[in-house]
Order: structure tokens, then sequence, then C-alpha cells
């Protein structure tokens, strides 16, 4: 299972990216689990500078704007 971070403060384009992770995961077969960090503090201590950002497992893979679906699906599958 991946652990999948989206860093944001619930705007619609966080609203969003959960959205196409969770449609990614349903597409790729893969089980993710898809936590909201809204936390300023955290966000930044995470290394996330601009929103949306996202992290899986652990790892920092995007920040600002709208993720890629192909790049997406790589970070899944991966």
């Amino acid at each position: 299972m991946k652990t999948v971070k989206v860093y944001g403060p619930g705007c619609a384009r966080c609203e969003t990216t959960e959205k196409m992770i969770k449609d990614a995961a349903a597409k790729l077969g893969v089980e993710v689990e898809v936590e909201k960090i809204t936390d300023a503090r955290s966000m930044a201590m995470a290394g996330v500078m601009s929103t949306p950002g996202i992290s899986v497992d652990g790892k920092l893979v995007h920040a600002g704007g709208l993720p890629d679906a192909a790049r997406l699906e790589g970070w899944l599958s991966a």
C-alpha cells in the first residue's frame, strides 16, 4: 500500500488533486492511503512552498498546480 499525502489549505485544486490520486490508483489497481495535510507548519517542514503538494511514501514528488496524470501514475506505480 502506498501512503500519499496531499499538502494544501483545502482549496479546489487540493480536492481535485486528491480525486486524481484516487482515480489513478483505482486505474492501476494500487491501494493508497491518502492523507490531507492542511497545517502550514507541517507543509513548510515537508518542503512544500506552493500547493498542492504531494508526497508518496515520504518523498515529496510534486508542489504547485495540478499534477500531470501520467506522472501521477508513474509515482504510484513505482
